[in-house]
């Protein structure tokens, strides 16, 4: 079967914002007098607001209710995003040039506020029929569940869709629900040998995520 759709991830592959997640709640967590966990930044890539926000509270320490903790950490994200929006070059012009032969849709494990300042800012608020977030579905990343529901919202099946991810999480939540993964790896956070081999291709840039690339792909 053909390719019929693309299902982005935003974080790492439209814009290059894993470093700033990373310090923004090291920076909190700090202010109240605990530390990330050895694996709580790897843990953390992918979950739900309602996720990343318990482990922060009740795994690492937070005193704060999970609730709390979240408000504060997407306040601090959102003023982060208003100062500057750190886009991955030529992602803009390669989710346009992929809107002109395939459907689009976006699978984030951003908050909705995150999501729909994002795009707006970017001007790409008009090229997805369908933007989903972790936090509207019922387990965030590496469960299937949002690119299950993102495909279902488009009417079509995972097996025409494909994926464009970079993290461990990402990766193995897009293989899970059966779409054609494609990983664009992230420098700083390189993805893990499992998670990759869910992918069909490797990209070193999102550039390369064409879409002849696409079609190539089933």
């Amino acid at each position: 079967m053909s390719i019929e759709a693309v299902v982005f991830d935003l974080d790492g592959v439209i814009i290059d914002t894993e470093e700033v997640w990373e310090e923004v709640r090291r920076a909190y967590v700090a202010e109240h007098g605990r530390e990330f966990l050895p694996d709580s930044q790897d843990r953390m890539m992918g979950m739900s607001t309602v996720e990343w926000s318990t482990h922060l509270a009740e795994e690492v320490g937070v005193p704060l209710p999970p609730a709390r903790v979240a408000e504060d950490v997407l306040t601090r994200m959102a003023g982060r995003y208003r100062e500057s929006l750190p886009l991955i070059p030529g992602a803009v012009e390669t989710v346009r040039a992929l809107g002109e032969r395939y459907r689009l849709a976006l699978a984030s494990s951003s908050a909705r506020v995150l999501i729909d300042q994002v795009l707006a800012t970017a001007g790409l608020t008009g090229e997805f029929e369908v933007t989903l977030s972790t936090e509207e579905v019922a387990r965030g990343k590496p469960a299937p569940d949002v690119y299950l529901t993102a495909v279902a919202k488009l009417g079509l099946t995972p097996q025409v869709c494909a994926a464009v991810e970079d993290s461990s999480n990402g990766l193995r939540a897009a293989g899970a629900a059966g779409l054609a993964v494609i990983a664009v790896p992230h420098g700083v956070y390189p993805a893990a040998p499992d998670a990759l081999a869910q992918a069909s291709l490797v990209v070193e840039a999102v550039t390369e995520v064409t879409p002849e690339a696409v079609a190539a792909l089933r």
